[in-house]
């Protein structure tokens, strides 16, 4: 049998700033049928992807908003 040292190390995660870090993006689902807008760098496409979708599809009123923003991880102490 071998055997292991394992450490363990504090992590954090949080917003990423890096000036390489990838965009924010945006985006709907509809809740009814399930379709989805193409993600966009501004929320205000999203809304009005909903807005053409509510109005081609009367009966869909329930949406969901998607949000990605970048993270990271880091160790504080390193």
């Amino acid at each position: 049998m071998s055997r292991a040292i394992i450490r363990h190390e504090r992590w954090t995660v949080g917003p990423d700033t890096e000036p390489d870090r990838e965009p924010d993006a945006y985006a709907a689902e509809c809740a009814v049928c399930l379709a989805r807008s193409p993600q966009k760098a501004v929320p205000e496409d999203a809304r009005d992807w909903v807005f053409r979708h509510a109005g081609d599809n009367p009966s869909h009123h329930s949406y969901r908003a998607i949000a990605v923003h970048p993270l990271r991880a880091w160790r504080p102490d390193a």
